[in-house]
């Protein structure tokens, strides 16, 4: 299987999973603070949403950032 985007040995360039990771969450981060302001409920709803997702993807991170770290140990 071909990564595009993933670091492996077909892609040495590629960018391990947690740092794409973390750059999908500072872009949802920079969405909930767009709606910050906006006193409409279903802007509330989607920020909501979005500080859910982030803490999502922040859990994610940190299993990405595991499994580099028990990879590495190996070799």
């Amino acid at each position: 299987m071909q990564f595009k985007h993933l670091v492996s040995q077909d892609n040495p360039k590629g960018r391990r999973s947690e740092e794409i990771l973390a750059e999908i969450r500072a872009e949802i981060l920079v969405r909930v603070a767009n709606y910050g302001d906006d006193p409409r409920p279903e802007a509330k709803a989607v920020m909501e949403n979005n500080l859910k997702i982030a803490q999502l993807l922040t859990d994610a991170i940190h299993l990405a950032e595991a499994n580099t770290k028990k990879l590495t140990e190996v070799i």
